[in-house]
């Protein structure tokens, strides 16, 4: 059986007229399709390029936060240096402060505590002298009302002197 397209008016024959529109279909429907495709290919490149515009501008605004970070950072470093600084100045300022208030209270008790001391030894200089004024006074009274002589200054001498460290105490 031999094919009849391929005899000599091949023209004449369904299979070429078939084949003729196959190819201008081909040709019309391929020219729309290849727009779709290529219309759908740029829009895909478009988003593409958008997105890596995108990712630059992410990446600069990072790279910008980071830088601003940075230096924040740094300043925050700083600004705790000069906080520990002025602390620490302050606690020297007020332990030497302290100090200063510490010796001046020590004066001020060494001298109150001076001071109850001489007021203390004056009252027993008065009481002192008011024990032995005593004394004097009954030795005195004593030789005026007992008998006068020699024999009897001795004793009243030595009863006074004997008499005394109980005045003093009482």
């Amino acid at each position: 059986m031999q094919y009849e397209a391929f005899h000599l008016n091949f023209w004449q024959h369904g299979t070429f007229w078939v084949l003729v529109a196959l190819v201008i279909f081909a040709f019309l429907a391929g020219r729309r399709v290849w727009l779709v495709i290529a219309g759908m290919l740029d829009a895909r490149a478009q988003a593409v390029r958008t997105a890596l515009d995108e990712a630059a501008q992410l990446k600069a605004e990072a790279e910008a936060m980071l830088a601003e970070t940075k230096r924040k950072q740094a300043q925050a470093e700083e600004d705790a240096k000069r906080i520990l600084a002025t602390a620490h100045a302050e606690a020297e300022r007020l332990a030497q402060d302290l100090a200063a208030e510490a010796e001046a209270a020590a004066r001020r008790r060494e001298r109150m505590a001076m001071e109850r001391i001489a007021a203390a030894e004056g009252a027993a200089v008065k009481e002192v002298r008011a024990a032995a004024i005593d004394v004097a006074t009954a030795a005195a009274t004593a030789i005026l009302r007992g008998p006068a002589g020699a024999q009897a200054e001795p004793t009243l001498i030595d009863h006074a002197l004997a008499a005394l460290p109980g005045a003093l105490r009482g």
